[in-house]
């Protein structure tokens, strides 16, 4: 069952991406030669205005495929007769979507669920915390110089900023305070705490607080991604911290396992936050200036705007094209990787 819920997560994640460059296409006259879902062979497809569309066999992944035209004489319709501004849309459009959902996910999730507010709910007794002077019912508001909404920031915080000390921002009957808060390393965890607790849901959010905290979901997800991936730049996450499609999928089944006993709304909730993250990544991953993604399109997009003249085509495709090979390469790395973590 896990593995079918991760397979049609993943399937509407990626539609939602390839429909807003089919909408923006189609929107600004950009002819689409396929919009696919899958990879792979065609499970079943069919062909309507000059554009074909495909389910294929691997699910994990899919692709808008424009009209590029011929260099030489391209036709009326295709992507590079189109303005730059148009082009730039229809690029942009797919990651803009993936953040849309990722919000659109994260409404009926806070509906559900309620929004939990970065408040403290226990200070540990002989804790940096308790020394700092903290105490149940603070509002934790600024972790230096990063505005904090949800608890969970904090957490994230302490994680990525192992026995560092932090000036906090908090808020206590209204007043703002300001603290320097250390870490004590914690033998059960094997981390560095700040020995406060978390996790006050507001269980009957207004719709107001619902949309709020949504966006505040939304930009989480966002700057977790950034920073896990900065991490990675520095060196700081291993490869067994990366996951593929497959270790996502087999992430979803143990924490499916480990709700299931809360009842199919524990289970609902739990595969929302879960999409909402891997949405708002997509969307980030596919605005880094990276040869084959979206963020490298954009690149030269970008160019041909400073030098109001466009990038060779052929040039652009070669590019592109040694960049995808990398690409593939990187993603075989990381299958292999985990599937060696199944073993284990």
């Amino acid at each position: 069952m896990n593995i079918v819920i991760a397979i049609l997560m993943f399937c509407v994640i990626v539609i939602a991406h390839e429909f807003g460059h089919f909408l923006l296409a189609k929107m600004n006259g950009i002819a689409v030669k396929e919009f696919a879902i899958g990879f792979g062979p065609s499970l079943l497809s069919y062909t309507k205005d000059g554009t074909k569309y495909a389910l294929n066999l691997i699910p994990f992944g899919g692709a808008c495929v424009f009209d590029e035209g011929d260099p030489e004489n391209p036709s009326e319709n295709a992507f590079n007769k189109a303005s730059v501004w148009a082009r730039i849309a229809t690029v942009l459009a797919g990651p803009i979507f993936n953040f849309i959902l990722a919000f659109l996910l994260s409404l009926f999730m806070i509906n559900a669920r309620g929004y939990d507010p970065a408040v403290i709910r226990e200070v540990q007794s002989g804790s940096p915390a308790e020394a700092a002077g903290l105490q149940a019912g603070d509002v934790i508001v600024k972790m230096n110089h990063d505005n904090i909404h949800i608890y969970r920031e904090v957490t994230f915080y302490s994680y990525i900023n192992q026995n560092q000390s932090v000036d906090l921002t908090y808020e206590r009957d209204g007043q703002k305070y300001q603290t320097k808060l250390d870490q004590a390393y914690d033998e059960e965890s094997g981390r560095y705490l700040y020995g406060i607790y978390g996790g006050l849901f507001d269980p009957n959010p207004s719709p107001l607080r619902v949309i709020q905290y949504s966006g505040y979901e939304v930009g989480y997800s966002i700057k977790s991604t950034l920073m896990s991936l900065k991490m990675l730049i520095q060196g700081k996450f291993t490869k067994d911290e990366v996951m593929g499609p497959v270790g996502m999928t087999q992430a979803v089944g143990m924490i499916y396992k480990a709700v299931e006993p809360a009842g199919t709304m524990a289970i609902v909730i739990s595969m929302l936050e879960i999409a909402v993250l891997i949405s708002a990544n997509l969307g980030v991953m596919n605005l880094l200036p990276i040869p084959a993604l979206d963020g490298g399109r954009l690149l030269f997009l970008i160019v041909e705007v400073i030098r109001r003249k466009q990038v060779n085509p052929e040039k652009e495709g070669m590019v592109n094209f040694v960049g995808f090979a990398l690409l593939m390469i990187l993603m075989v790395f990381v299958l292999f990787n985990d599937i060696m973590r199944l073993f284990r």
